[in-house]
């Protein structure tokens, strides 16, 4: 098993809640995890037909075999258990714990909204990050090609022929359970469409258009994908400026791996000469700063700022009412203008917090207040410059 952030967070919060809900895409490690976090609880698995019949024909006899709590695994297959679990952790002197896991959490967020509200922790875990990994040293073409899949990694898998079983994976056994897409041809396509747009403004007209399906669907299948955690969207900066500010988010992957697989890439060496290697880079990047945050039990803090004149910077890490800019570009030889939107951001914002350029060359120190960082250091980096924020 690799060691895991989110274990000391997930055993911490046992301590203070009844309930705890562990979300995530397919196969990022969430069984593993709890049952290593909580290796004396019983464990369920509702993806065996004979427990989820059980759980859903008799949820109170289901949960009379675990008094004291379980493990319960793919609880996005009987949502309607959560109802029971409420009425079974509200007893008088119930001192015990359930852990539940599910890989789409808008089957659960409504089902958590309604019977567990305040009585679970929701965490979330990804892909294992830069730290996690065994090949944390290897090239970036390679950390970005192989991606953070723990099943990947433990097997020693082709990274190509992984992902494109997860990819048939997630087509049969996880869109089959939903009514959303009718067409999976289709929707391939508009999966393929999404990877050639990382890092770009998200503009789902054109998304919808170029999939040949109408712009209401395309939004239903981006929530598909973001609610299986295969996507995700960084939002824009919003202040009082008297600055026109881009409204769109920008579009990113939970894992560069599977992005890679998508795009046709079949090996690490491709990426050299690749179009959309910055991109690749700055999914990368900026993805293991949001497995920071959620894999440090706390909330996305994240956006990105371009405004009408043409400034940008690729990340922005909101702390203690101010912002850390972030730039990333996938170059190795040094140059002024790659940190000239943290520049130009300080003086349309004006914070004057201290940035940092994370990019592909060996060069380090501090360049007008900006440090230079790889993708492998770059978090203590960030950590440290939001540590001195706060008063």
């Amino acid at each position: 098993m690799f060691e895991r952030t989110l274990a000391r967070y997930l055993i911490e919060l046992g301590t203070s809640y009844p309930v705890l809900t562990m979300t995530g895409p397919r196969q990022s490690g969430k069984t593993t995890l709890c049952r290593a976090c909580y290796p004396d609880l019983p464990y369920r698995n509702l993806e065996d037909p004979e427990q989820r019949e059980w759980a859903l024909s008799d949820p109170k006899g289901f949960l009379a075999t675990i008094p004291d709590g379980a493990v319960l695994d793919e609880l996005q297959r009987v949502p309607e258990l959560l109802s029971s679990v409420q009425v079974h952790v509200d007893e008088p002197g119930f001192r015990g714990l359930f852990v539940l896991t599910g890989s789409q959490h808008f089957a659960l967020n409504s089902a958590l909204s309604q019977s567990l509200a305040g009585r679970s922790a929701v965490l979330s875990l990804l892909p294992l990050s830069l730290g996690e990994r065994p090949d944390r040293d290897a090239s970036v073409d390679d950390l970005i090609f192989t991606g953070g899949y723990p099943r990947l990694h433990d097997r020693n898998l082709a990274p190509h022929r992984a992902m494109a079983d997860y990819v048939a994976t997630y087509l049969e056994r996880d869109l089959r359970q939903l009514s959303m897409v009718r067409d999976l041809g289709l929707f391939q396509r508009f999966v393929r469409l999404c990877s050639g747009r990382i890092g770009q403004l998200l503009n789902l007209q054109h998304l919808a258009a170029d999939t040949g399906v109408s712009q209401q669907t395309a939004r239903q299948w981006l929530t598909l994908l973001e609610a299986s955690y295969l996507v995700f969207r960084l939002p824009p900066f919003h202040a009082n400026l008297r600055k026109r500010l881009v409204k769109m988010p920008k579009l990113y992957f939970h894992d560069t791996g599977l992005a890679c697989y998508l795009l046709g890439i079949e090996h690490a060496r491709q990426l050299a000469t690749h179009p959309l290697r910055g991109a690749l880079f700055e999914n990368l990047v900026i993805g293991e700063v949001l497995k920071s945050r959620y894999h440090g039990g706390k909330d996305n803090n994240l956006s990105f700022y371009r405004d009408s004149n043409g400034t940008e910077v690729d990340l922005l890490y909101a702390v203690a009412g101010q912002h850390v800019p972030v730039e990333i570009k996938a170059g190795s030889t040094l140059h002024r203008e790659f940190w000239k939107g943290i520049l130009r951001w300080r003086e349309a914002v004006g914070e004057q917090t201290r940035g940092i350029l994370v990019y592909t060359g060996e060069l380090r120190g501090l360049r007008d207040e900006v440090v230079l960082a790889s993708p492998r250091d770059m978090l203590g980096h960030l950590h440290a410059i939001a540590e001195s924020l706060f008063p």
